[in-house]
């Protein structure tokens, strides 16, 4: 048996651009790609925390550095610049990977630069 897992996830990431007259996709600052194991052209899922919306689109590399996000194409129409979004993305596992599956999660702060990384999605008790 196999289980679809979350790889990994920038949470809180912030819109830099939205551009309606573009083929598809989001850009990513390739640093962030690398850390967080996500390939070019890799199929995402991408919630926006501030509008509620949901939507699939796949990851094209940005500069190294940059610190860009933007969101293209029609997806431009669910997310504008200074948007949060949640960015995922997810993969098969078997049952002897999941022994050892951990996600890779960047977290942005308020500034849109990475805040820090993780490789496990902290508990929150109430």
């Amino acid at each position: 048996m196999h289980a679809i897992m979350l790889k990994a996830k920038l949470h809180r990431a912030q819109v830099t651009h939205s551009v309606l007259d573009y083929e598809g996709s989001c850009a990513i600052d390739g640093d962030w790609l690398d850390l967080a194991g996500i390939r070019e052209y890799e199929q995402i899922q991408i919630y926006n925390v501030d509008n509620g919306e949901r939507f699939t689109t796949y990851a094209i590399r940005g500069e190294e550095g940059s610190k860009i996000i933007s969101v293209n194409g029609a997806a431009a129409h669910k997310a504008a610049v200074g948007h949060r979004l949640i960015i995922c993305a997810y993969a098969h596992y078997s049952e002897a990977e999941l022994a050892s599956f951990k996600p890779h999660v960047l977290y942005m702060g308020a500034d849109g630069e990475l805040s820090h990384t993780s490789n496990a999605i902290p508990v929150q008790v109430a």
